[in-house]
């Protein structure tokens, strides 16, 4: 693995490492650490830093971020709400690890991701950040247990342990008489409930839900909603979603409005009176 290997800090935090640093020495720590700069003295679990993102298309520049700055806490559940093109999936792809700024700094767990070579991303996605889509992508040859338990394998987790993690979660979240069963016999909020075990595995830090709800129904996807903030809660979760459902609105912590690649806007969402079709009086 060129330019790190994976090791301990002082403080026995695994994390990602320089060559040659001491102990310590996670690379382009975040600054201020982990200090309490959140409210309420809450730790900054990710951290985007004065962050550009361009790119080429048809022989233009296309500046999708423009100078964001967004400190993310742990525990928390955050929304990212943004019309199409504002950026918004360029700024959820970044808290996750899924790109690189052009300019700027984006850290998670206190490492900057910029300075990862592709083994140490993969090595950092796997353990740190936990992925819910949409469609589910569960891999439709393996049985919900063994969906769940794909991602610990790849973290070398010892099989037998994986078994006995990934039967906990899955009755956790309520699938105890699926654990067999392959997302064909499933429904789309069990698949969906699959989908959200398998984000947990591995005790991430950040859990990214794109759209979790949207090909569900009205009471599937509410249960789906209270299902991850209970998770969050209890776990001690960061969950980053990009979502237009105002029923995932209502429950989450923050809210944060992209457009033209700037944040806009960010609220607690004790401050904002949400109803059907608008917040804060507007049109979304």
């Amino acid at each position: 693995m060129s330019g790190g290997v994976v090791g301990m800090d002082a403080a026995g935090k695994r994390g990602v490492m320089a060559d040659g640093a001491g102990a310590g020495g996670a690379v382009a720590a975040a600054p201020g650490g982990t200090a309490a700069g959140g409210p309420l003295g809450r730790d900054m679990v990710a951290r985007a830093v004065g962050v550009h993102k361009e790119y080429m298309m048809g022989g233009e520049i296309v500046r999708a971020l423009q100078g964001v700055d967004l400190d993310v806490y742990r525990g928390e559940y955050l929304a990212i709400m943004g019309p199409s093109g504002s950026g918004k999936t360029t700024l959820f792809n970044m808290i996750g690890g899924l790109d690189k700024p052009t300019r700027g700094m984006v850290f998670i767990d206190e490492v900057d991701v910029a300075q990862l070579d592709a083994y140490e991303l993969a090595w950092l996605r796997c353990r740190k950040i936990g992925y819910i889509f949409q469609s589910f992508n569960l891999l439709p040859a393996l049985t919900a247990l063994e969906n769940v338990m794909m991602p610990m394998l790849f973290a070398n987790v010892d099989p037998d342990e994986a078994r006995d993690k990934a039967v906990a979660i899955l009755r956790r979240v309520g699938l105890g008489d699926r654990i067999f069963h392959r997302p064909a016999r499933m429904s789309g909020g069990q698949q969906q409930r699959v989908a959200i075990a398998r984000a947990m595995a591995n005790d991430p830090a950040i859990v990214l839900a794109d759209e979790p709800t949207a090909n569900l129904d009205l009471h599937t996807g509410k249960a789906i909603i209270d299902l991850l903030k209970e998770l969050s809660r209890t776990l001690n979760v960061t969950v980053v979603s990009a979502t237009h459902d105002h029923k995932m609105l209502n429950i989450c912590d923050r809210v944060v409005w992209i457009r033209d690649g700037k944040i806009e806007r960010v609220e607690l969402r004790e401050n904002l009176q949400i109803t059907v079709g608008s917040i804060d009086g507007q049109e979304e």
